[in-house]
């Protein structure tokens, strides 16, 4: 299938999304909110992979979200030709859904079975800070940066940036991130645990992440989602409620068999014969 923002390509059980409007900054028009969750849903359901990684093209990986998103839509508006002063009422509630369809579009990468593995090279501003925080690990090139740049437009992040970073880093660094809107530079951010490795170069960085997400697709597809499952609920709650849902999760998900196979192929120096995710209808 062909994408406005995307190009998506599989390969050895790695997903990679692409995104492929470097002359726009890899804005986020309407087509980038409604292509991402698509695409990754689709990968998803269809057990087409183990491991999506997410990168981008050209000087700058995301120009954050494009203005037009709040501007007049081609799409018809069902709710054409309301007496202005009724218009006016609806026009909170209006936007409210706006920011909740792309809140929603941004969450299927964190409700994805699969690890997502975002490579960040150049600026990452406004948006783009919301979609690399609901990644699951973040890479950066030397000259990467991120910015909550919405501060120094007279707005206040609202798709993802506050609920996320918060409890990636430090709240005193968000707090000054977000009053200020400053850049945060790529060894800052490796410096602060947002950023897992710094590269030097957009390619070296690639190949890295790659690597990386090679490895996760060698292990069991059960296992690494049950990881993935285990650390979003830990994160969100107690440490004795993390370690109630584990023991219940392990107690119906276990796999001996995927155990012995693991240990088997190990043994037996062969690549193991591991069980995919199961497919799933999108709903």
């Amino acid at each position: 299938m062909t994408y406005e923002c995307f190009d998506v390509s599989v390969k050895q059980g790695i997903a990679h999304i692409q995104m492929s409007r470097p002359d726009k900054r890899n804005n986020m028009n309407r087509a980038f909110w409604r292509e991402l969750p698509q695409i990754i849903q689709e990968i998803d359901a269809q057990a087409q992979a183990r491991v999506i990684v997410l990168s981008s093209t050209g000087p700058h990986f995301c120009g954050g979200i494009d203005v037009s998103m709040f501007g007049p839509s081609d799409e018809k508006d069902p709710n054409a030709g309301l007496a202005p002063h009724h218009a006016k009422r609806q026009k909170g509630l209006k936007f409210l859904d706006t920011v909740k369809t792309m809140q929603d579009s941004l969450s299927a990468m964190e409700a994805c079975r699969l690890p997502v593995l975002v490579a960040i090279q150049g600026g990452c501003i406004g948006g783009g800070v919301d979609l690399v925080t609901a990644c699951d690990i973040r890479y950066a090139t030397r000259d990467a940066f991120i910015t909550i740049y919405e501060t120094k437009i007279g707005m206040t992040a609202d798709v993802g940036t506050f609920p996320r970073l918060v409890k990636l880093i430090p709240e005193g660094i968000v707090r000054e991130l977000a009053y200020t809107g400053r850049r945060m530079s790529a060894d800052e951010g490796m410096n602060i645990g947002l950023v897992n490795r710094v590269f030097d170069t957009h390619e070296e960085m690639l190949e890295g992440v790659m690597e990386v997400a090679r490895e996760i697709a060698a292990n069991a597809p059960l296992a690494v989602h049950g990881c993935k499952r285990a650390i979003t609920y830990a994160r969100d709650h107690t440490t004795q409620e993390g370690l109630d849902w584990i023991g219940l999760w392990n107690a119906s998900m276990l796999h001996p068999e995927e155990i012995r196979e693991a240990m088997g192929a190990r043994a037996e120096k062969r690549e193991p014969d591991f069980t995919d995710l199961p497919k799933r209808k999108i709903s």
